[in-house]
């Protein structure tokens, strides 16, 4: 057995520095601060449960207990409720620090603000004696709600900030309910791990984890996707993808890219540079976007009349596919697996993909169609039956 057990923190030598760093600089600012704001000297400015939360906020910023609503209110809940018991229970310190506890920690999982720090709060009215039970409801101001205000600030400015996460966490973890019942509600079809399977994953284990579920739905897709492509046998994109992609360039003019997808049946047209390189696609959907049918006149008068040039040197109606064009685009290597296809097509409802080389330039495309041909022909066992 090795003395020291693996690193449970996931951080690079530049990030616990960083962390280290953080923590030194808010409890600082925290006892500074507090000691300007005291109007005693021998009152608190600072509380030991502050420790703790730093190592929360600053070191695991996308955990739901290190979201700015349970810093808050966790750290006040508690300090509100260690004050009641010490005001109510003032001869019995055991009794009165364990109902504290207990009841702050109730009092948190009522409010949705977990934090564990908070429990230590809720000790020190009882515990920090005549200094601190003197100063009874102020507590809650001085020293623990500059601490907090203090705290927070910094999170945003460290973390949001200097360190660019997301925090707070865009997708925080919701209450778990119950397993719906699919026949009265019926919910559509996706591929992959949902949040909604999350959830009923960890209402049938009656669990909690501490991470939030589109961190755990990122981890979890990402371990699907590496179990495929270990699976599967090594197909890439460029092994399935269609040569000879007919394209368009930014300014093709619309009538002409109309007639190119009409006379050859296409439903998407690749927008490349002078390089070759993809810069958007067109589609069905974007010519049909710019159309408005008013009741002097039916759809078919008013889609010629978007399509054809104008002959005129201005115009009042987008002429260039460049203006037509869709930029927000996906587009894979030639070498990627066709794994990458999947979430592409099947979450972010993309019918066509253009593929590229080694130089970004447009090399192909792959369409729904080519991406289930190869995994029928790859996972089909018929394909893999040994002729005697």
């Amino acid at each position: 057995m090795a003395l020291i057990p693996p690193d449970p923190v996931s951080l690079t030598i530049k990030g616990k520095l960083i962390s280290v760093a953080s923590c030194f600089l808010v409890i600082l600012a925290m006892a500074w601060l507090g000691q300007l704001a005291s109007p005693y000297s021998a009152n608190p400015y600072l509380i030991a449960s502050m420790g703790a939360s730093t190592i929360i906020v600053f070191i695991i910023p996308n955990s739901p207990l290190a979201q700015p609503w349970p810093l808050v209110g966790g750290q006040l809940v508690s300090a509100a409720t260690g004050i009641i018991c010490a005001q109510m229970i003032p001869t019995d310190t055991l009794f009165a620090g364990a109902f504290a506890v207990g009841s702050s920690v109730a009092a948190m999982l009522l409010l949705r603000c977990l934090h564990p720090p908070g429990a230590a709060s809720a000790l020190a009215p009882i515990l920090g004696g005549e200094a601190v039970k003197s100063l009874g409801f102020s507590f809650l101001l001085i020293p623990v709600g500059i601490n907090v205000a203090v705290m927070l600030a910094m999170a945003f400015i460290i973390n949001r900030w200097l360190l660019h996460h997301d925090y707070p966490a865009k997708h925080q973890q919701r209450a778990i309910t119950p397993r719906p019942n699919s026949a009265n509600n019926p919910s559509p079809i996706t591929i992959g791990i949902s949040e909604q399977d999350i959830q009923l994953a960890l209402y049938d284990m009656d669990t909690f984890l501490d991470v939030s579920y589109s961190e755990l739905r990122k981890l979890l897709d990402t371990i699907q996707k590496h179990r495929f492509i270990q699976l599967s046998q090594p197909i890439s994109c460029g092994d399935i993808m269609l040569r000879n992609v007919t394209s368009v360039e930014y300014g093709t003019e619309v009538e002409d890219a109309w007639k190119i997808m009409h006379s050859q049946n296409l439903k998407a047209l690749p927008v490349i540079d002078k390089s070759r390189r993809v810069i958007g696609i067109v589609t069905w959907h974007d010519f049909l976007k710019f159309i408005t049918v008013d009741h002097t006149e039916n759809f078919s008068n008013a889609l010629l009349k978007f399509i054809r040039r104008t002959p005129n040197i201005s115009s009042n109606k987008p002429e260039a596919v460049g203006h037509i064009m869709t930029t927000k685009i996906s587009v894979l290597p030639e070498t990627a697996p066709i794994a990458e296809l999947i979430p592409l097509m099947s979450n972010q409802g993309h019918r066509q993909v253009p593929i590229v080389n080694a130089e970004n330039r447009l090399v192909g495309m792959v369409h729904q169609a080519n991406l289930i041909s190869a995994l029928y022909a790859n996972f089909n066992p018929l394909q893999h039956k040994t002729t005697i």
